[in-house]
């Protein structure tokens, strides 16, 4: 897997297909192999870049909080090194976030934005929740070297849809979609785990974050799909960012999680597809 030295930082990513550039990038803690049930697909109708954020994967991992802007910076970096003068970009989760903090920082790179299941800003005093949310995720870490099945199940709790969870536990070896299994998503798991202290510095980056009121400024045509059973980042979230955004269409994806993205892979990616097609 390439790695490109981009502010002084080691990212790797991997790029898919030919055509039209897109850029895609995860969530918090999550790795570009999350994107399973994007890349194969997606592929066939455009070139898909994705990346390991910093702290995550096989990017480097150095020890100091991390900000929107760093996060923005490297995918304009990784853009300069691919000679991609301009490519629509993808966002899920805190991936979402940090487009949005591209797309402000560096209009000029972008055609057109999707926006997955995430937020245009955080609580007025939000160190609570991300205490609590980074809390939980290093208690999934330690119990996820233990019993990684057993954790991945766990945690799914809070990503998925009930009924697309307990036909993943009926049958972990089901293949959703021809495109991946429980058993995949739980090996996934175990491989470049994001360490405790990655998640701290990681998890800086949502403080000063708020993108709302500046949202206007945002011209490109943007899809924002979101969950209708999301837990972690509801669907009133989504709907704000529409609101605010000048050139967007708002789509919930109906009985999905916040992974709709896996879940509801076929109707997601018809709908990224269309999009950026149209």
């Amino acid at each position: 897997m390439p790695l490109v030295k981009i502010n002084d930082v080691n990212i790797c990513y991997e790029i898919y297909g030919e055509g039209a550039p897109v850029v895609m990038v995860e969530g918090y803690s999550a790795k570009k192999e999350n994107w399973i049930a994007q890349i194969k697909p997606l592929s066939q109708h455009f070139k898909i870049i994705v990346l390991d954020n910093r702290g995550t994967g096989k990017s480097d991992r150095p020890d100091y909080p991390y900000t929107m802007d760093m996060f923005a910076d490297d995918i304009d970096g990784l853009m300069e090194f691919l000679k991609i003068e301009k490519a629509h970009i993808i966002g899920k989760s805190l991936g979402g976030m940090i487009v949005q903090s591209f797309a402000l920082k560096y209009p000029h790179r972008i055609n057109k934005i999707v926006l997955i299941n995430t937020t245009g800003t955080l609580p007025v005093n939000p160190e609570e929740g991300i205490k609590m949310l980074v809390d939980g995720y290093i208690e999934y870490y330690h119990a996820s070297l233990d019993d990684p099945a057993r954790t991945f199940f766990k945690k799914s709790v809070q990503e998925f849809d009930r009924k697309f969870r307990k036909k993943m536990e009926e049958d972990p070896k089901h293949i959703f979609y021809g495109l991946f299994s429980a058993e995949d998503l739980i090996r996934e798991s175990t491989i470049d785990i994001t360490t405790p202290r990655d998640l701290k510095n990681q998890a800086s980056a949502f403080v000063e974050f708020n993108a709302l009121d500046k949202l206007h400024n945002i011209k490109n045509s943007t899809l924002i799909l979101c969950a209708e059973k999301d837990r972690l980042l509801p669907v009133m979230m989504s709907e704000k960012i529409h609101e605010k955004l000048p050139n967007s269409v708002l789509k919930v994806i109906k009985g999905a999680g916040h992974n709709s993205n896996l879940e509801k892979a076929p109707e997601v990616n018809q709908s990224i597809v269309d999009f950026l097609k149209n």
